[in-house]
């Protein structure tokens, strides 16, 4: 299992490529002369950014203060480039290591040849496809204090929170010509012209 590590990295971010609706979003690794950039969901970027301030929280109630917990200043810097996609991430695991006083950010490829094989009703598909999968997949792991797991979050939440405009009626995105809006029982008023 090819793996990409990173302890520490010189520069771990989230961030995006393309206009609002039509972003990609990436998790980019850079250190010692490598830059490791993966895909990921929107959904996956909020997830891990919020489940990252629960395990912070969750640190300092049962273990106090952690040494490296002083805010890191945040990195609000474009993605570096070239951009180059590394994998699909399609499983994100997040652990506390007490002894090195680190996060540990572990961003799992998505088997999509076999996920695209798998037959939902069959539960004996299910069976053989976990049985079948393969343990090959690439990985990327990260290390980081817990100050720069602060900024990380900080920042996910931004790139999360920059794309469209929520219609303050049903909450789903704005596209910029609006949308058909189900609380206004898909009709949309008349433009000013």
């Amino acid at each position: 299992m090819p793996v990409f590590q990173f302890n520490p990295p010189e520069r771990f971010v989230a961030g995006t490529v393309g206009q609002p609706g039509d972003r990609t979003f990436f998790l980019q690794a850079v250190g010692e002369g490598r830059i490791t950039s993966v895909a990921l969901e929107k959904a996956q970027v909020e997830a891990l950014a919020t489940r990252i301030e629960e395990l912070l929280e969750e640190v300092h109630r049962r273990f106090g203060s952690p040494p490296d917990d002083v805010a890191s200043p945040e990195d609000d810097g474009p993605l570096e480039q070239p951009i180059e996609q590394d994998f699909r991430v399609g499983t994100l695991a997040l652990a506390w290591d007490a002894e090195a006083a680190r996060v540990i950010i572990e961003a799992q490829e998505v088997d999509e040849t076999a996920a695209e094989d798998l037959v939902e009703d069959d539960e004996e598909e299910l069976e053989v496809f976990a049985e079948e999968a393969p343990a090959h997949r690439d990985v990327l792991r990260v290390y980081l204090t817990p100050g720069e797991a602060r900024a990380f979050a900080g920042r996910a939440m931004k790139v999360v929170a920059a794309g469209r405009p929520d219609c303050p009626l049903c909450g789903r995105p704005l596209d910029p010509n609006g949308h058909i809006c189900a609380r206004q029982n898909g009709y949309r008023p008349d433009r000013l012209v």
